[in-house]
Formats: C-alpha cells, sequence, structure tokens
C-alpha cells in the first residue's frame, strides 16, 4: 500500500464550488483548508472546514487571484494539496507549476497539460495528431504578413472567425463576413488578445452559422486510464455564457457521441493528461468540431453526476492522492436526463448583477431535485465576484419528465432580498424551441431579441 500523498486539503476558491469540493474532501476523510477574502468571511464553506484563513481584501487580484498569497496558506496550515475548482487560477499553468515546484499537490492536470490546451493552436495541433475533429482554419498562428493572411482566409472561406490563441469565455474574437473587414479584424483581436491575454497570436477558423454546443466529460489518473462520462448540451447561451446545461443531447446519435467519446480518451493518452477535463465541440450537420479544452472542474460538471452516478470532485481527489479511477469505461452508463439551470444574482431580464442580502431562501426539494448553493438567510451576495449564487438540477427518466421536476422546483424555491434569474428559467422552461430541444448556440439571444421587440 502507498503512502498517501496528502491528508489536508486547500480550497482556493469561493462559493457554491468551494462548499461543493469541502463536501468531497470531506467524504474522503480528508482535512479541509478554506482561504477567503475580506468579503467573504461569512461563506458557508469557511464556518464548515477545519481550518480558515483570510489572505487578502475583497479584490480577487489580491487573494483569490494571488498565487503567494495560496501559497503561503498551504505552508502555513500544512495543507499538501490545492484544489483550484473553476475560474480564478483554475486553468492558470503558472500557478500549477508554481504549486508543483512548492513540492504540492495540484488537483488538477499537471501545468505542462494546461500550458499545451490553454493555447488554442497548440490544443488544435494536438488534437488534429490525435485525430479529433477540428474546426477548418489557419494551421496554426497567423503570420505578421497581410497578403499571406488574405490568402488563408480566402482558404478558409467566408464567414470567418479571427481568435486569440490564448483567449476564452467569449473575449478576443471577431467574425468576418467580408474579406474587406479582415485586415482591421486582425489588428484589433491581436491588440485585444494582448492586453486580455498577454499573447497577441491570433488564428482563423471557419464560422459555423447554427451549431450545437456540445462537451465530451473526461477523468483520467496517473496510471494510463481514462474514460469519457457521456456529452452535455451546452447550447443554451448569452453571450457565450452558458444559461442552461442538459445531459444526454437531444437527438444526436448516439453512435456519432460514442465516436467522439473515445476520440477524446485517444487524446488524453496521446498527451498524457490527468484529472477531470472537457472537450468542447461545436456541432452542426451531423459533425463534431473541436473547439477548445477545459482543464478543470466545470460549473456543469453536476449534470454528468447525475447521469452516471459518477461523483467527478471525488474523482479528482483520488487522482490527486495518486490512486487509480474508481471507474472503467465499461462500468459508465447513462441513466435518465438531466438538466441543470445556473441562478444568477442578477436582474433576469437586464441581467445586470443584483448582489445584496438574502433576507429569505427556502431550497426546493423532492425526487430528482438537487441544489447546489451556498447561499442562507442573512448572507450577503458581494459585488466583487461572479454572479453565481446557486445551481438547480433536475434528474428524471426522461428529458420530458426532467424539464416537469425543474419547473416545479423554479416554481417552489423562495429566495428574497435579491433579485435572481430565476423568472427567465421559468420562462425557458415553457419556451417551444427549448421544450423541442436541440436548438442553436443563438436560439437564447433570438429569443431574447424577440421579447424585446414586443415589449417596445
Amino acid at each position: 500500500m502507498s503512502e498517501q500523498l496528502f491528508d489536508t486539503v486547500l480550497i482556493a476558491n469561493r462559493g457554491e464550488i468551494a462548499l461543493r469540493i469541502l463536501r468531497a474532501a470531506r467524504d474522503l476523510g480528508l482535512r479541509t483548508v478554506a482561504v477567503h477574502s475580506q468579503a467573504d468571511a461569512d461563506l458557508r464553506h469557511v464556518a464548515l472546514a477545519d481550518t480558515a484563513l483570510c489572505i487578502g481584501p475583497a479584490a480577487a487580484s489580491e487573494s483569490y487571484l494571488n498565487p503567494q498569497r495560496l501559497l503561503q496558506a498551504a505552508k502555513l496550515t500544512g495543507a499538501g494539496a490545492i484544489h483550484p475548482g473553476y475560474g480564478f487560477l483554475a486553468e492558470s499553468a503558472h500557478f500549477a507549476q508554481a504549486v508543483e515546484e512548492a513540492g504540492l499537490v495540484f488537483v488538477g492536470p499537471t501545468s505542462a497539460s494546461i500550458r499545451l490546451m490553454g493555447d488554442k493552436v497548440s490544443a488544435k495541433q494536438a488534437m488534429l495528431e490525435a485525430g479529433v475533429p477540428c474546426v477548418p482554419g489557419s494551421p496554426g498562428a497567423l503570420p505578421a504578413d497581410a497578403e499571406t493572411v488574405r490568402e488563408l482566409a480566402e482558404a478558409c472561406g467566408y464567414p470567418l472567425i479571427v481568435k486569440a490563441s490564448g483567449g476564452g469565455g467569449g473575449r478576443g474574437m471577431r467574425i468576418v463576413h467580408d474579406p474587406r473587414e479582415l485586415d482591421e479584424a486582425v489588428a484589433m483581436t491581436r491588440e485585444e488578445a494582448g492586453r486580455a491575454f498577454g499573447n497577441p497570436e491570433v488564428y482563423l477558423e471557419k464560422f459555423l452559422e447554427h451549431p450545437r454546443h456540445i462537451e465530451i466529460q473526461v477523468m483520467a489518473d496517473g496510471f494510463g486510464n481514462v474514460v469519457w462520462l457521456g456529452e452535455r448540451d451546452c447550447s443554451m447561451q448569452r453571450r457565450h455564457q452558458k444559461i442552461i446545461e442538459e445531459s444526454p443531447a437531444p437527438g444526436v446519435d448516439r453512435q456519432a457521441i460514442t465516436a467522439i467519446g473515445e476520440r477524446c480518451v485517444r487524446a488524453c493518452q496521446l498527451i498524457g493528461y490527468r484529472g477531470a477535463g472537457t472537450f468542447e465541440f461545436l456541432y452542426e450537420n451531423g459533425e463534431f468540431y473541436f473547439i477548445e479544452m477545459n482543464t478543470r472542474v466545470q460549473v456543469e460538471h453536476p449534470v454528468t453526476e447525475l447521469v452516471t452516478g459518477v461523483d467527478i470532485v471525488r474523482e479528482q481527489l483520488l487522482v490527486a492522492l495518486g490512486k487509480p479511477l474508481s471507474v472503467r469505461q465499461e462500468q459508465i452508463s447513462l441513466s435518465g436526463h438531466a438538466i441543470e439551470c445556473r441562478i444568477n444574482a442578477e436582474d433576469p431580464f437586464s441581467f445586470a448583477p443584483a448582489p445584496g442580502t438574502v433576507t429569505r431562501w427556502v431550497a426546493p426539494g423532492g425526487p430528482g431535485i438537487r441544489i447546489d448553493t451556498h447561499l442562507y438567510a442573512g448572507y450577503r451576495v458581494p459585488p466583487y465576484y461572479d454572479s453565481l449564487v446557486a445551481k438547480f438540477l433536475a434528474h428524471g427518466a426522461n428529458r420530458e419528465q426532467a424539464i416537469k421536476r425543474m419547473r416545479g422546483a423554479l416554481a417552489e424555491a423562495d429566495l428574497g432580498g435579491i433579485k435572481s434569474s430565476i423568472p427567465l428559467h421559468q420562462r425557458l422552461m415553457d419556451e417551444p424551441g427549448f421544450v423541442a430541444g436541440g436548438f442553436d448556440i443563438h436560439h437564447l439571444e433570438r429569443y431574447l431579441n424577440q421579447d424585446q421587440e414586443v415589449s417596445k
């Protein structure tokens, strides 16, 4: 029996994901350290952790995004591992490398894997080598020569999209419909990429006009074992931000899903990937096109947990502890259908952030309902961070039952003191396009634009 690599994990995050990590760690008998900013002293996981430590002011740059303060906190508390959750430093190769060099365990991939897959050009090249289909486009970063760029654009075909190599979250991209717009779009995207991501490299891709967004969840350990855990349809988006996720993807051929899942496994094996990861694809006319890999746990991971029965965060910690995955591919099958609604502290129609004090919170329940949240009556939602405050999940024998259960959960929830996106989700659960399934990534914005036109 090999010696356990650590017995204490530092949770380098906040909100619902920090509480989720704490519960998984507790399930494995691990001690937990909660680090928090001055604005987050009243978070639920801070009260529940074995040790809590304030690491700085409310500004994320002086707390959750400060690698040195996180490493110092680990040293002070005796934590042998750091779980980054999602967001903040979760996909920072620099931070993962610093954790490794400090002799600690980063609960995630190696810094080398994060660096490889964090750069969209090198990620695309790696996927092509692994046989994963990619969106047609330039073979690498665009050269400085404008004429060569125009030739690459003509070969790619219009409309096309200019993307930042180090971009993400919908930033660092411009759609080009006319060749006369190309030079300016490339120059502006380069400038934005340099400022936002510290990397001015950009590349071209064919712009798919009506794609769906489908992603494959994978898990890998340090012994060469890799599994894929089905897919999630994340096409309900606004400004490239996911609003609703579900699994399985409605109306997509299961053989096609299996084929792409197996290619993702192959890709993980070729790049020596470890931990949880998600391959994101655009899907149009029966074809999958790789766009990026998220080298971390996703906000929507509970969707997959509900249909597979696999605890993804627990598997992350097991892998970090130097243990093999607890499941094999032949043991994994999808059961029923699951839907997740992201509940944000924001105006449900203008989408403006709406921080404030929660005066009342009664969570919904019943068969097939799961609520991941850090909310409680009296909690103050701060204005400094992402507005996600809860994730409502409904699981049913089929999609129709999952939708019905979600409608019930949204109606039953009682959240007072702050505005939230619950009313928007209630409308979406009855929206004909959503109920029918199989919509593209532009569906929600079309629906919202139509709604605005009607209200004028």
